[in-house]
């Protein structure tokens, strides 16, 4: 609309009269009987000078005053529009609620409805990109498989090993995995959304859903309706009380009756990538609905006016008219190569080193762009992604912030270093009071440290002990190895420090946490 037109910086505008200057100056220098009339005789002016032919009136100055006219009205933002922000897809969380109730084990869809399940939520995974990403796996309780995170084979290992065995409580309780997804997303700025994949919600959950605040639900439906037998872990089927087979059966009907009651998104299984592409899709809107009412932003449209510069710039070809640098660095760059050491002086010349740092590490160049960067983060954060964590300990340590002295935890945490590490988080902690990724940090640093420790004292006990080993005492003798709280450590941290499937892990995980949540 004409009456939101304005500009996002107008102070821009005032580099106006820069072109405004040129053509005052350059009309008046051009013009040649204005500069002689002070010291020749009109009627001797008149013969003395030559006019033009007039085939061409374009003077290079004109363009020069056009182009900065145009350059300036663009770089001051005209806007009249609304756009949502950028990256919509790529910052919205995802919480992944995944069903394990013993009916997910039926085999009404091949190889069974669980593994069905976890084929679907990897291409969802796929899909995103990297986008930060929890799981949540409930049946009578509801456990973190794992906090959000980037890390997408990390997902697809622990998605991998959740069977419905390693749930230490029977029967289906939606309410309390909406309730803890919700608290997770709880901790984030960004708005988010809840993905259940599981065949069936009960009723009683129906009024949790209603509920519901700030968080979008997407339920994706996993059985048929005509339903299945369900396999028991010792390669039989589920009975009943009277010996028959548990036929276990999606409701259709219940999953519409709670998108109608709710206005949650809901879909079933399909044998393509539909209903993947719909999560996706419901995902990113979700996240634009959300921050459209308060986190939009006016659409800067003066790269518009690129097209009549380019247009301008094209007369610029009329011989002597400008000189053409820009072609010559391009054909030197194309003769000398990309990879010499002139092609890198040029490259110098118009990308700074931390420019250069950021294109090598959105390519995957990490090692590269560690080698580019001249900010001690940015370069510290390029070598922890090169799996470099001594040189980015290094980086790290010449800024005393209290970022700078996380990451320095978290290095330390990669090379064992776990007394520096619980130094460092504490520090940061120090300057950055009540940070709960710092706290969460030191609370893991602390429980290593301690079982390092232990470890220690048990080798010396018994030297016959293999080093870096942790044992788990299955007779619930309760070792001082097997006393380390697996509930509070991080994923990543289970994978480098303890030596057992994902599975067994939460399964034990999940035993210890119900009966901690126990009156």
């Amino acid at each position: 609309m004409i009456e939101d037109f304005h500009f996002l910086r107008p102070w821009w505008l005032l580099a106006l009269l820069a072109p405004i200057a040129i053509a005052w100056m350059a009309s008046r220098f051009t013009d040649v009987r204005r500069q002689w009339s002070a010291i020749i005789a009109p009627h001797l002016l008149d013969g003395l000078v030559v006019e033009g032919d007039g085939k061409s009136r374009i003077r290079p100055w004109w363009l020069l005053v056009g182009v900065l006219a145009i350059a300036t009205i663009a770089a001051a933002g005209p806007t009249w529009q609304r756009e949502a922000p950028p990256f919509v897809e790529d910052t919205a969380p995802l919480i992944i609620a995944i069903d394990l109730s013993p009916t997910m084990d039926a085999i009404d869809i091949t190889p069974s409805r669980l593994e069905r399940a976890k084929l679907k939520v990897k291409d969802i995974i796929a899909l995103r990109g990297g986008a930060r990403t929890a799981v949540v796996a409930y049946a009578g309780s509801a456990h973190i498989v794992l906090p959000l995170t980037e890390d997408a084979s990390l997902i697809a290992t622990y998605v991998d090993a959740l069977a419905t065995r390693i749930m230490p409580v029977e029967g289906k309780d939606t309410g309390k995995a909406l309730q803890l997804a919700e608290d997770l997303l709880g901790r984030e700025d960004s708005a988010g959304t809840i993905l259940f994949v599981t065949d069936g919600i009960e009723q009683k959950a129906f009024e949790a859903f209603k509920r519901k605040s700030k968080d979008g639900i997407v339920v994706l439906g996993i059985g048929t309706a005509d339903g299945g037998p369900v396999k028991t872990a010792d390669g039989g089927f589920l009975t009943d009380s009277g010996g028959a087979r548990v036929f276990s059966k999606l409701d259709v009907e219940a999953l519409k009756n709670l998108h109608a009651l709710t206005g949650a998104g809901v879909a079933t299984l399909t044998t393509d990538d539909t209903d993947v592409r719909w999560v996706a899709q419901r995902i990113r809107t979700n996240f634009a609905e959300k921050t459209a009412t308060d986190g939009d932003r006016w659409r800067d449209l003066g790269w518009w006016l690129v097209v009549p510069i380019t247009l301008l710039f094209a007369v610029s070809f009329r011989k002597g008219w400008v000189v053409r640098l820009a072609v010559l660095v391009i054909i030197a760059n194309g003769v000398i190569g990309p990879g010499s050491a002139q092609a890198t002086e040029l490259v110098d010349i118009w990308l700074t080193g931390d420019q250069q740092g950021r294109r090598a590490f959105e390519e995957g160049e990490f090692e590269k762009a560690a080698a580019h960067f001249e900010d001690p983060m940015w370069k510290g954060v390029a070598y922890y992604r090169a799996g470099k964590f001594a040189d980015a300990l290094d980086a790290f340590a010449a800024v005393d912030t209290a970022e700078s002295w996380y990451d320095q935890g978290n290095a330390l945490l990669h090379l064992t270093k776990f007394d520096e590490a619980v130094t460092a988080f504490r520090k940061a902690l120090t300057l950055r009071k009540d940070w709960s990724e710092a706290q969460t940090n030191l609370a893991i640093a602390l429980k290593l440290q301690k079982a390092m420790k232990d470890q220690e004292e048990e080798q010396q006990e018994d030297p016959n002990l293999p080093p870096d080993q942790i044992q788990f005492d299955d007779k619930g003798k309760q070792g001082k190895a097997g006393q380390m709280s697996i509930a509070e450590q991080t994923s990543e941290m289970w994978m480098k420090n303890i030596q057992v499937s994902p599975a067994d892990l939460m399964a034990r995980k999940f035993s210890i946490e119900a009966a901690g949540s126990k009156p």
